[in-house]
Parts: C-alpha cells; structure tokens; sequence
C-alpha cells in the first residue's frame, strides 16, 4: 500500500505515479488531497478535499473517491471505521 498526499505538482500523484505503482503491482494507493488542488475530476465540481483509492482489479486500478462524511473503504484495512472527514480532522485541517 502507497499513500500520497497532493501538493501543487498534483498531476505527478494524480497520474504520473499512478501508473508507476500500476505498473509494479502496489496493490492499494491512496491519494490524500487535503485542499482540493487537482482537477474537478478527482475533487469534485466545487472542488473539496478528496481521498482517492486506487485497488488493483486484473492489472488494473480502479478508483473510488470519498468525501466528506464518506466511511472509507479499503481492502488493505476492511475493519477501518473512519471517515475521509475525520482523517481530514486528524491532520488538523478545518471541516
């Protein structure tokens, strides 16, 4: 499992390293954009704070995207009970 956190070069978490841990077989990446910096097709349309899953299905990652009070949901951690809010709140970041 990969996490990334976006800062202003989004488009290196966004897609540039998305292929890479494709490529290699990273089974689950997250990407943790905390201030809504990449484009609306990953935050949404207003842009909001996003975290973006990525799970390797044959080959290949398909994304699920939680917002707000979404319960995250992982394959890596099935039993984590949290929402992308409080993961937001715990990085001390205002809601």
């Amino acid at each position: 499992m990969v996490v990334e956190v976006v800062s202003t070069n989004w488009d290196d978490d966004y897609y540039t390293k998305q292929g890479k841990y494709e490529g290699i077989g990273i089974p689950e990446y997250w990407v943790v954009d905390y201030l809504g910096l990449g484009a609306k097709k990953f935050t949404g349309n207003p842009k909001q704070p996003t975290i973006s899953i990525y799970q390797l299905i044959d080959g290949e990652y398909q994304v699920t995207q939680f917002r707000s009070s979404d319960r995250i949901l992982s394959a890596t951690f099935p039993e984590l009970n949290l929402t992308a809010e409080q993961i937001f709140q715990a990085g001390g970041l205002p809601t």
